[in-house]
Protein backbone atom coordinates (compact mmCIF):
# COMPACT_ATOMS: atom_id res chain seq x y z
CA UNK A 1 0.00 0.00 0.00
CA UNK A 2 1.29 3.30 -0.83
CA UNK A 3 2.91 5.03 2.18
CA UNK A 4 0.68 8.58 1.55
CA UNK A 5 -2.26 7.08 0.89
CA UNK A 6 -5.42 9.09 1.63
CA UNK A 7 -7.13 5.87 3.26
CA UNK A 8 -3.88 5.35 5.16
CA UNK A 9 -3.27 8.79 6.27
CA UNK A 10 -5.40 9.45 9.90
CA UNK A 11 -7.02 12.56 11.24
CA UNK A 12 -7.98 12.47 15.21
CA UNK A 13 -11.23 14.06 16.40
CA UNK A 14 -11.44 15.10 19.65
CA UNK A 15 -14.80 16.38 21.03
CA UNK A 16 -15.39 17.60 24.64
CA UNK A 17 -17.88 19.30 27.05
CA UNK A 18 -16.21 19.96 30.01
CA UNK A 19 -17.50 21.77 32.85
CA UNK A 20 -16.26 25.05 34.35
CA UNK A 21 -18.70 25.87 37.37
CA UNK A 22 -15.46 25.94 39.88
CA UNK A 23 -12.17 27.03 39.50
CA UNK A 24 -10.98 23.38 39.91
CA UNK A 25 -12.91 22.62 36.81
CA UNK A 26 -11.97 25.71 34.90
CA UNK A 27 -8.43 24.84 35.59
CA UNK A 28 -8.84 21.24 34.34
CA UNK A 29 -10.28 22.81 31.24
CA UNK A 30 -7.75 24.69 30.35
CA UNK A 31 -5.43 22.35 31.62
CA UNK A 32 -6.63 19.68 29.24
CA UNK A 33 -7.00 22.11 26.36
CA UNK A 34 -2.97 22.84 26.48
CA UNK A 35 -1.95 19.33 26.63
CA UNK A 36 -3.45 18.49 23.74
CA UNK A 37 -1.81 21.59 22.16
CA UNK A 38 0.98 20.12 23.29
CA UNK A 39 0.57 16.95 21.45
CA UNK A 40 -0.01 18.59 18.46
CA UNK A 41 -3.44 19.14 17.90
CA UNK A 42 -5.30 22.19 16.99
CA UNK A 43 -8.24 23.62 17.52
CA UNK A 44 -10.80 23.70 14.91
CA UNK A 45 -13.68 25.00 17.20
CA UNK A 46 -13.81 26.00 20.86
CA UNK A 47 -13.96 22.18 21.78
CA UNK A 48 -12.96 20.71 18.70
CA UNK A 49 -9.69 19.88 18.10
CA UNK A 50 -7.39 17.64 15.46
CA UNK A 51 -4.39 15.97 14.65
CA UNK A 52 -3.12 15.03 11.36
CA UNK A 53 -1.23 11.51 11.52
CA UNK A 54 1.27 9.69 8.96
CA UNK A 55 -0.33 6.29 9.75
CA UNK A 56 -3.30 4.32 11.89
CA UNK A 57 -0.45 2.83 14.25
CA UNK A 58 0.59 7.34 14.69
CA UNK A 59 -2.78 7.93 15.38
CA UNK A 60 -3.13 4.78 18.28
CA UNK A 61 0.00 6.95 19.96
CA UNK A 62 -1.86 10.11 20.23
CA UNK A 63 -5.29 8.29 21.01
CA UNK A 64 -3.64 6.52 24.26
CA UNK A 65 -1.35 9.67 25.22
CA UNK A 66 -4.80 11.68 25.42
CA UNK A 67 -6.67 8.85 26.93
CA UNK A 68 -3.35 9.14 29.90
CA UNK A 69 -4.74 12.79 30.55
CA UNK A 70 -8.89 12.97 30.22
CA UNK A 71 -10.36 14.90 33.28
CA UNK A 72 -11.91 13.65 35.83
CA UNK A 73 -15.46 15.00 34.91
CA UNK A 74 -17.30 16.03 31.67
CA UNK A 75 -17.50 14.07 28.26
CA UNK A 76 -15.08 13.51 26.03
CA UNK A 77 -15.12 11.90 22.59
CA UNK A 78 -12.42 10.88 20.29
CA UNK A 79 -12.50 9.77 16.71
CA UNK A 80 -10.30 8.56 13.98
CA UNK A 81 -11.03 9.10 10.51
CA UNK A 82 -9.05 8.97 7.30
CA UNK A 83 -7.55 11.56 4.93
CA UNK A 84 -10.35 11.09 2.24
CA UNK A 85 -12.81 10.85 4.98
CA UNK A 86 -12.23 14.20 6.58
CA UNK A 87 -11.54 15.57 2.66
CA UNK A 88 -15.32 14.82 2.39
CA UNK A 89 -16.42 17.47 5.23
CA UNK A 90 -18.53 20.12 4.25
CA UNK A 91 -18.28 23.08 5.94
CA UNK A 92 -20.50 26.02 6.57
CA UNK A 93 -19.91 29.82 7.78
CA UNK A 94 -23.54 31.34 7.42
CA UNK A 95 -25.01 29.48 5.35
CA UNK A 96 -22.77 29.69 2.83
CA UNK A 97 -20.35 27.11 1.90
CA UNK A 98 -16.67 27.22 3.24
CA UNK A 99 -13.97 25.02 1.50
CA UNK A 100 -12.53 22.27 3.64
CA UNK A 101 -8.50 23.69 4.81
CA UNK A 102 -5.86 22.02 6.78
CA UNK A 103 -4.98 23.50 10.04
CA UNK A 104 -1.37 23.25 9.25
CA UNK A 105 1.07 21.64 7.09
CA UNK A 106 1.80 18.28 8.27
CA UNK A 107 6.17 18.07 7.81
CA UNK A 108 7.08 14.46 7.90
CA UNK A 109 11.01 13.60 8.29
CA UNK A 110 11.99 10.31 6.91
Amino acid sequence: MDRFSEYRIMWILIFFDLPTETKKEVKAATDFRKKLMQDGFTMFQFSIYLRHCASRENADVHVKRVKGFLPEKGHVGIMCVTDKQFGAMELFYCKKEKEVSTPYQQLELF
